[in-house]
């Protein structure tokens, strides 16, 4: 694998992106990011980590982060991406993600990562702690490392790219170009998916309501029970509207799940109900979600095989990784053993 991904490292552009396994994915987690995720390694050489270091900040049962770290990882192969294209892999089987956290925070002014919005957030919830402050630095780090071009970004992550981009500029002005300083990848603006319950709220999964989100693991039965017990309108019209903003989720969800055009949809259903409509609607979302849960339980069921898959992408990672960490030890003065 490394001679071959040395080839794409210099034909393609190097794309980062994580998630943190903090819960199950949500069918908003794979309409905003998976499904985008999937569709740039065809571009990319994509790079796409389980950042369970991240996770520990707020410190969750030990037993219940491993399996989550796992769940993750398989989903990620669920839901298409490729190890034999992209590198998955853990972010605690990679060393230098937090031996460059440490370097990267001596050029952290502290009035910069007070800043950050996440800390103020977490911390109001969790508790404050150096972890929680260090965070945006660590996953500078993360990008860094990588020397990754783009970073696939929501507006509540571009805070902390801008800091990773402070960093690597800080770095390479101070020392001499180590770095990439990674751009944004804003992707093409797609449905948002709402919750189930509140339309108006952004499906969660840390919502307390289970019947408010599809989660990628649901079963069958789940959806059809979720979306039988979803929030409408008043009336019975099967129409698109800011004014009805329950009824348009529900189609965004159709949309999303079958490919057929909002419009074409209303006009399926003119005359027919809520009912005929939901269960309709159901019997979409299983076709779309289905094959993606089957190929989970599949990839989660045979350890031996997700194994192989995460320390082929460890040792991927790692050799990456390396090859930056040396590249700064050598700048800052740090010694090296010959």
């Amino acid at each position: 694998m490394a001679d071959q991904t040395q080839s794409s490292e210099q034909k393609r552009p190097i794309i980062f992106s994580a998630m943190q396994p903090s819960s199950e994915l949500t069918l908003g987690n794979y309409v905003g990011a998976l499904k985008h995720w999937v569709e740039l390694q065809a571009t990319y050489d994509c790079v796409y980590c389980v950042v369970d270091e991240h996770a520990v900040t707020i410190h969750p049962e030990p037993a219940k982060l491993r399996k989550q770290t796992l769940d993750l990882a398989a989903m990620y192969v669920a839901s298409g991406i490729d190890p034999e294209q992209s590198v998955i892999f853990v972010q605690s089987h990679v060393p230098a993600h937090a031996q460059l956290a440490w370097v990267l925070g001596t050029f952290t002014p502290m009035g910069e990562a007070s800043k950050m919005t996440q800390y103020k957030e977490k911390s109001d919830k969790h508790g404050a702690n150096v972890g929680l402050f260090t965070y945006p630095v660590l996953q500078a780090a993360d990008i860094l490392l990588y020397q990754a071009n783009l970073v696939p970004v929501g507006e509540d992550q571009k805070q902390h790219l801008e800091l990773s981009r402070n960093l690597a500029e800080r770095f390479n002005h101070h020392y001499s170009d180590t770095f990439t300083v990674p751009e944004p990848h804003i992707p093409k603006v797609g449905a948002r998916v709402m919750s189930l319950q509140e339309p108006e709220k952004k499906m969660s999964k840390s919502d307390e309501n289970s019947n408010a989100t599809i989660f990628l693991a649901d079963t069958p039965d789940d959806i059809r029970r979720k979306i039988k017990r979803a929030v409408t309108d008043s009336g019975s019209e099967i129409r698109y509207g800011a004014d009805r903003p329950a009824i348009a989720n529900l189609l965004e969800l159709y949309h999303i799940a079958s490919g057929e055009a909002i419009g074409a949809i209303e006009e399926r259903f003119v005359g027919k109900g809520y009912g005929d409509f939901k269960a309709e609607l159901a019997e979409v979302l299983i076709a779309m979600l289905s094959p993606i849960r089957e190929r989970y339980m599949q990839i989660r069921n045979d350890k031996a095989t997700l194994n192989d898959i995460l320390k082929k992408g460890a040792f991927e990672a790692n050799r990456r990784a390396n090859r930056t960490l040396r590249k700064v030890y050598k700048k800052i003065g740090l010694v090296e053993l010959e």
